[in-house]
Formats: structure tokens, sequence, C-alpha cells
């Protein structure tokens, strides 16, 4: 269930009537159809569109190695999710979104936090369900969970695309993933109530090009408080393992145990980091060389959802990925005997490999 300003959102009338036509079709056309309504439903309510106002006129909070020393911080990459306890953490971020969604879900009596960077509709079931495993207390039913989304923006122009609003056949990336997001908290039986909603035309700027773009990649929580602001991070500050990290996320395509689900990666109790294992093959280390042959233009159309609204410094990462990839064929060079990567937090707030 989801509630806005403190109100359930749909009321009773349009959740039942929207409820009986989902019968009669296929579920991944009700999911379309059903949340393309109900999204554009509740970022039109008034409450939710001055709270994107108020967000858009925050400024982005830049986070650097030093930041991330000075408090304790744990930052995810896409497909990734972490859980944490504000008593061990002061903020959780993410960035680096285009067609991406960050979702976050905070308990409000607790002040646990859940963050998530959703690259596709696929994994928001699954992934929803890893998010709310630490979140929920005793009694989800009673549990009050605040939510934020931020990122993705409009990669079409929906007004064009669609025959003057016609939202039940969306194209691009944004939208049928920010679809499933809303529509997949709407029909759990937990009580979210919607904070921030800064996705889609809320999230479109124009560059120099005329291109759409998204105002902000990404935000950061604070955990004590609870308060959202944009957010950008450095290479630095993105942390530990940065770079096996960003290769499990395509590699996991590849690693049927990761189907569908988010990326382990923090061990809430512990305040640790706990890179869980992922293989990869052969044919992906071939596609990558074939890849890493191509100019930097060809590499953003043929590995980026959005070429044109990519930051500075997208191939060069891609590049990283792959020849590190290169250089270690065999996932269990990275993996031996299929261990994960610990990190723990030192007195100084940096991270250590144990």
């Amino acid at each position: 269930m989801i509630y806005v300003d403190g109100v359930l959102f749909p009321d009773e009338n349009s959740s039942s009537s929207s409820s009986s036509s989902s019968q009669k079709q296929a579920e991944w056309l009700t999911n379309v159809e059903q949340g393309s309504s109900l999204l554009v439903d509740v970022m039109t309510h008034p409450v939710i569109i001055s709270a994107s106002e108020t967000f858009k006129n925050l400024e982005e909070q830049k986070v650097t190695e030093f930041s991330s020393l000075k408090d304790r911080y744990v930052y995810v990459f896409q497909r990734e999710y972490a859980v944490v306890n504000p008593a061990l953490v002061d903020f959780v971020g993410m960035d680096e979104a285009t067609t991406c969604v960050g979702l976050v879900i905070r308990n409000r009596r607790s002040g646990v936090t859940s963050i998530a960077h959703m690259d596709s509709p696929k994994v928001v079931d699954v992934g929803i369900r890893q998010m709310l495993s630490l979140v929920l207390e005793d009694d989800s039913d009673a549990a009050e969970l605040d939510v934020h989304m931020v990122g993705g923006y409009e990669d079409v122009d929906l007004k064009n695309a669609n025959g003057g609003g016609d939202y039940a056949k969306p194209q691009g990336y944004s939208f049928p993933l920010c679809c499933k997001l809303v529509y997949t908290l709407q029909k759990r039986r937990e009580n979210f109530h919607i904070q921030t909603l800064f996705i889609l035309g809320h999230n479109t700027k124009l560059d120099g090009q005329g291109n759409t773009c998204p105002i902000f990649n990404g935000c950061l929580v604070n955990t004590s408080t609870g308060a959202i602001s944009p957010a950008s991070f450095n290479r630095s500050s993105r942390c530990p393992d940065e770079l096996v990290r960003r290769i499990r996320v395509s590699a996991s395509f590849e690693d049927s145990s990761w189907k569908g689900k988010l990326l382990d990666t923090y061990d809430t109790k512990a305040d640790r980091f706990i890179i869980a294992p992922c293989s990869w093959t052969m044919r992906l280390v071939e596609y990558v060389w074939e890849l890493n042959q191509l100019p930097d233009e060809e590499i953003l159309v043929n590995c980026s959802t959005s070429p044109s609204a990519e930051g500075p410094d997208f191939v060069d990462n891609e590049r990283r990925i792959w020849k590190y990839l290169l250089k270690y064929p065999e996932w269990s060079k990275t993996f031996p005997k299929r261990q994960p990567h610990v990190f723990e937090r030192t007195a100084n707030g940096s991270w250590k490999r144990c």
C-alpha cells in the first residue's frame, strides 16, 4: 500500500476498479498499464509536485574521500542494495543513475534505511523483498516506511511518443522501471509513505544540444534524520572494492545465481562490506575485447541506455572494467573458492580488506 500526505493512495473505488480490470490481462501488461496510470496520478499529486520543487532547489552534495572519512558512509553501485543501521552509519547514497532509479526505504521508528540502485523492472519484485529483509520490525503491517525515488528521466518524449499522453505503452527505459516500482509498492501489504518522486519529468532538463538528461544522478540520505538531498560521489568515495563491484554488474547477467536479484553488498549488523562472489564466462571476456577496440563514441552507443546523458568518466570506467577482465579472464582468480571479499571499517573511517 502506498500513502501520499498520510492518505492511502489511490482511494478504494479506483483501487478496486483497477484490480477488477487487471484480472482480465496478462501479468506483464497489468503491471505496465496499472503502473502507468498509478505513477502518473502520484507524480501529479500536489504534495509530490511540491516535494519535487523543493528537492530540485537543494544544493547537490559532493562526496569526496575526505567527507566519507569524516562521517561513516555506505555507497551502492548499480544493481546493488544495502540496509544500514543509523547507530553505525551516518549517510547512505548512490549516484551515476541516468535511466536507473535510486530507491530508498526507511523505517520511521528505528531509522533503519535500505537503499538500492535499480536498473531494470526485472529485479524490482525480488529486489524490494531483499531491501525489506532487515527494515521491517516484528509486526511488518504496523511499520511506517518512508520512500524516496531519485533518478530516471524522460529518455523519450512521452507526450509525443505515445500519441498525446497515452501512457499505456511507454517507450524508453526510465518509464517502465518507474511504473514497476510504484506498482509493486502499491500491491504489497506494507505501509509505504511516498515522500520524494524526483523521477521522469521532475528530473529532466535539456543540455546544450537540446537532448533530455537528468537534473540529478544520485542522492544521499542522513540515516538519523531521514533527510534526503541530491548527491554525487567521486571515484575515491565509491568504495570499497570499486572496480570489482562494477564488474559484478556486467557479470551478474551471465551468472544464474543472481537472476532477478540485487547484488549483496553490506553486512548491516557488523558494519562490514561483504562483496558476494560472482562468476563470468569467456564469452563475456571475448565480448569486452571486441568492445575495447571501439572508439569512445561507439562505446557510448553500445554500452549505455542513455548515450547523450552519461557522465564524463563513463567510457573510462568501462575501459577500466574491460582491462581488468582481460587481465583476469578466470573469475576464480577474483573470487578464489567462491569466497566473498570482506572489508572492515578502520578507526579513521577507511576500509581495510580482511
